[in-house]
């Protein structure tokens, strides 16, 4: 068990630290030296918060041996973005401005992972901004499938560091894709919730009103028990959605009368044949497992994933107003650009793309009245290498289509859930995903679990790691 202890399911692990088989401390050692082992040549943690995670191990254990269970979490190792606030370490949202940044408080998602008894290791690198790019004078996590490889971005830390094994699942944020892009590169399986499902607080912004709090861990099972301990409302940030956060337990992994919407011609427009396999394998899963597939026409992508940069920017903008363009010259070109483009655009052409995103929505919440989830592609091939990334940089129209299955539902708000549907014949991971109803993530969830018994694609770990 001990060399498959750090590949444990959440579920597999904390059944063995309540029964008392192993102890949370004995779990946390063994993760902070793997982190030791293996991060060096893997650059996913920002900052490894070693006595910290001890201290709530050792307290995680005594509690445990009094029979006081939290809950699904308790004990459990997890990594954090670093771009939530966290009093007891550095938060530096993947820049070098606010590399001394100290929090007065957590984030509410982090302080809800210690009041869930979760134990926090570290802090995990991210792109510069949660943008595009990683900061040119910080060290980008390294795919654990092909260190030549895209990594995702921008939680990319957060992929690396799950799918290595060295955490159990961790928090990330998307916006246009932030949490799907690294799940797809990594084999992972990431939630991107309904916007304001997750509070905000605490969270560095990149654009308010496409930023998604969400996990990511390497089953639908563990991504959703996180995301139960983290949602809900929170009176520190007004924008929340009222109720409770999805429940974790008791959702019955089935895909019986499931009505599942695929337009065929959106899922061929230029993706890859190994990811259109892997497609038609899920859509055979579905139907074998009773779930019905519907014929649906998607709303068209094009002017939303079109304008996605230019949306953002302008919000970019708001949020770094305080640094920039006062301290440009400590930026990287990426955000750089972003946050130029942003006050550049007039408030006509904004308006216009605001208009675009509100007819959008509704054309995506009137399909999904007509269906329960829409099966879709993450990204149209598997991580590329990052020499095809700087060439996607200088041509607009490969960028669009790299990110067209992704932002346009950070615009229109819906909940995905981003799963592993197999490999190319190099043994890169591909994802799939589903689009839900906006505050359906337990059935997104429900669809995923019932994938993942009957496949074992999430169950693949990187090579000689």
């Amino acid at each position: 068990m001990e060399n498959q202890l750090h590949y444990l399911e959440m579920s597999e692990l904390s059944q063995l630290m309540r029964s008392g088989e192993i102890s949370p401390v004995e779990v946390t050692q063994a993760q902070l030296a793997r982190i030791g082992q293996l991060d060096g040549s893997l650059n996913s943690y920002a900052w490894v918060a070693a006595e910290q995670a001890l201290a709530q191990a050792r307290q995680a254990e005594a509690e445990l041996a009094r029979g006081q269970w939290r809950g699904p979490l308790h004990g459990v190792p997890v990594g954090v973005k670093d771009l939530f606030w966290t009093k007891d370490m550095p938060t530096t949202a993947g820049t070098t401005i606010y590399r001394d940044y100290m929090a007065p408080q957590d984030a509410t998602v982090v302080q809800r992972l210690k009041d869930a008894g979760a134990i926090i290791l570290g802090k995990l690198r991210m792109t510069e901004g949660a943008f595009a790019i990683h900061h040119p004078d910080l060290p980008a996590p390294a795919n654990p499938w092909g260190a030549e490889h895209w990594a995702g971005a921008s939680s990319s830390g957060s992929g690396v560091a799950t799918a290595a094994g060295l955490c159990y699942g961790a928090l990330g944020t998307d916006t246009g894709g932030s949490i799907r892009f690294p799940s797809a590169a990594n084999n992972l399986t990431g939630i991107k919730p309904t916007w304001g499902r997750v509070s905000r607080h605490g969270a560095f912004e990149l654009a308010a009103s496409l930023d998604h709090v969400g996990t990511m861990a390497r089953s639908a099972r563990d991504a959703l028990a996180l995301l139960s301990v983290v949602a809900g409302h929170d009176p520190k940030d007004p924008t929340s959605l009222p109720g409770a956060a999805p429940a974790a337990s008791g959702i019955d992994d089935s895909l019986v009368g499931l009505r599942v919407g695929v337009d065929e011609s959106w899922l061929s427009d230029g993706v890859d044949p190994a990811i259109q396999r892997g497609l038609q394998q899920i859509m055979a899963f579905i139907e074998e497992g009773g779930g019905v597939l519907h014929s649906v026409r998607m709303p068209d992508t094009r002017a939303v994933s079109t304008s996605w940069e230019k949306h953002c920017g302008v919000q970019t903008a708001v949020a770094h107003a305080a640094t920039y363009p006062a301290r440009a010259a400590e930026y990287g070109p990426a955000l750089s650009r972003l946050i130029d483009g942003g006050l550049e655009l007039t408030g006509l052409e904004y308006q216009r793309i605001l208009l675009d995103a509100q007819r959008f929505t509704g054309e995506v919440d009137a399909l999904l009245d007509q269906v329960d989830l829409v099966l879709a592609p993450v990204q149209p091939y598997a991580a590329p290498t990052y020499e095809q990334l700087a060439g996607l940089a200088l041509d607009p129209e490969a960028n669009r289509r790299l990110i067209q299955f992704t932002s346009p539902f950070n615009v229109s708000g819906h909940p995905c859930l981003s799963l592993p549907c197999g490999f190319t014949q190099a043994g890169l991971p591909l994802g799939a995903q589903f689009i839900g109803k906006k505050g359906s993530e337990a059935l997104l969830c429900r669809a995923g679990m019932a994938v993942q018994r009957v496949s074992d694609w999430h169950k693949q770990h990187p090579p000689g790691i």
